[in-house]
């Protein structure tokens, strides 16, 4: 295929992929090499928006006694760090970022404005969302699945530490089965543990696309927007 299927897609990238084998933090190694797919895939004239978790940092839901709002808030810093990071990976290669926050940080990224966030797109800069959804009990994949609805995404793009959609954890049962293709309905109905439960309900109420992928292999980004049958399409 000669041109890219799709004119817009939203990347979901987990905080846990940036740390690589260090497990904690960022890997310079990791971020060089997303950035430099994420730059392959903007080069096509895909119009290329993000959204980082911020695992790598922070897990609020295991932070013991602490408040869940204030382990959120602490959870949405995280996110800020990894995007400012990634834009800035980016901008190292030559890529035009932009840096939107949910939560207002004025001195390090630009307050989330949908009308703005689709400006930037069409002129060709990648647009980083931080902070989620500005509100606690809410994940980053909600943040995500929000984010692609507002900016009219053509397909979600999850980038996840297994290959696809599993009928149960494939790291803990051999016989664990793929799937090609799923529904919303069936991720809710079978609890498929791929994205939260909120999440999946937003981009099926919102005919939002998604395809759940390894991040292992930095090149399946530019496949998936080239049309390959690369992980699981839930739509």
């Amino acid at each position: 295929m000669d041109k890219p299927v799709y004119s817009r897609i939203l990347l979901k990238v987990s905080g846990e992929a940036l740390a690589g084998e260090r497990k904690f933090g960022i890997d310079d190694t990791v971020l060089k090499t997303m950035s430099r797919m994420i730059k392959k895939v903007a080069d096509t004239g895909v119009e290329v928006a993000i959204v980082v978790g911020g695992g790598n940092f922070w897990r609020g839901r295991t932070s013991g006694m602490m408040d869940r709002v204030t382990a959120d808030h602490i959870g949405m810093l995280a996110t800020m760090m990894n995007s400012l990071a990634l834009s800035d990976a980016l901008e190292q290669v030559g890529v035009v970022t932009r840096v939107l926050s949910a939560v207002e940080i004025r001195q390090m990224a630009e307050p989330y404005i949908r009308k703005r966030a689709i400006r930037h797109l069409e002129k060709k800069r990648v647009v980083i969302f931080a902070c989620g959804t500005g509100n606690p009990f809410f994940s980053t994949d909600t943040g995500a699945a929000l984010r692609a609805a507002e900016i009219e995404a053509d397909v979600f793009c999850k980038a996840t530490m297994v290959d696809g959609v599993y009928d149960k954890d494939p790291n803990k049962f051999p016989d664990a089965k793929r799937f090609d293709r799923v529904t919303h309905d069936d991720i809710l109905k079978f609890d498929l543990k791929v994205m939260d439960a909120t999440a999946a309900a937003l981009c099926r109420d919102n005919r939002t696309a998604i395809i759940v992928f390894s991040m292992e292999d930095p090149e399946n980004i530019y496949r998936i927007v080239f049309g390959e049958n690369i992980g699981t399409l839930v739509k």
